[in-house]
């Protein structure tokens, strides 16, 4: 990776920009941290970034941030998922990487890197590639979440040079998926179904790693950010309801839908070069479970 370029970082207090600006700059980047609270920026500053505070949906904020800034690469981290709600978080992809697009693009930067998720393929009988299409046909819920999805990384392919980072769900600290977390309440509350739909987890340590060398992937391409191990709910939910202290997941029906067939990770092993450090969930899982 080349050594001292200017990242231009939203999303700085999330669970993978947290992670992420330690990485950056011990690798000798410089690093300007977007966050919307001003309460965060101490923080941020222990870390060795600049943080800047502006909000997403406000455009003309975000065009000063990232022009001052003067970015080499704009990391697009932004999320809003700490609650649960999807609408925002759904609103958020499709303004706020509107914003922060054109933001870079006024500001001459020339590549991106986006987190967006591998669940939102078409249906199918096997772990979905790159090549799958999103499920654009979707209705309802999840359409609106394919919606926001196409409509970022539409938005991103604007950019000269662009990676879109396709991640599983994620899990450990800081994540739903961790003792504290809202699926841990929901797996006590007997709430987490452990049925045949197949999904695809990534450790968020793992996500980060991969967030950092994509800094220097080819451009043009999206790229599954995920474990070896695609496995249905009656597999990983009782495993995950063991770690989390929770009692045996209830009997679920069987039967899958189309869509729930999880993600292949081989691009991104065997082309460029990522090798998660867990490679499956059942070796995180219990690793934040001994950590407790």
């Amino acid at each position: 990776m080349a050594a001292g370029m200017r990242i231009f970082l939203a999303g700085a207090t999330g669970v993978i920009g947290r992670r992420m600006v330690p990485l950056l700059v011990a690798e000798g980047h410089q690093v300007t941290a977007l966050t919307r609270k001003p309460d965060r920026t101490a923080a941020l500053r222990a870390l060795g970034a600049e943080p800047v505070v502006a909000d997403a949906y406000d455009r003309t904020g975000i065009a000063a941030a990232v022009a001052k800034a003067a970015p080499d690469v704009v990391l697009h981290q932004l999320t809003d998922l700490a609650t649960g709600d999807f609408a925002a978080n759904a609103a958020l992809r499709r303004q706020g990487t509107r914003n922060l697009v054109d933001a870079a693009l006024a500001a001459g930067v020339r590549r991106m890197v986006a987190q967006s998720i591998a669940w939102l393929y078409e249906a199918g009988d096997e772990p979905a590639d790159e090549t799958t299409p999103l499920d654009l046909t979707a209705t309802e819920a999840r359409g609106r979440s394919v919606g926001s999805v196409a409509a970022l990384e539409a938005a991103v392919h604007e950019m000269p040079e662009w990676v879109v980072l396709r991640y599983g769900r994620l899990y450990g600290p800081g994540t739903w998926y961790a003792p504290d977390g809202l699926a841990a309440d929901m797996a006590r509350a007997g709430k987490l179904a452990a049925d045949d739909e197949v999904f695809s987890f990534v450790h968020a340590d793992d996500a980060v790693a991969a967030a950092v060398r994509s800094l220097t992937w080819p451009a043009g391409g999206a790229v599954n950010v995920c474990d070896d191990e695609p496995a249905p709910g009656r597999e990983w939910v009782p495993a995950f309801c063991a770690a989390v202290g929770a009692p045996p997941p209830p009997p679920a029906d069987a039967g899958r839908q189309g869509w729930a067939r999880g993600a292949d990770n081989h691009y991104a092993r065997k082309h460029l070069g990522w090798v998660p450090r867990y490679p499956s969930w059942r070796d995180g899982f219990a690793a934040f479970a001994t950590s407790t």
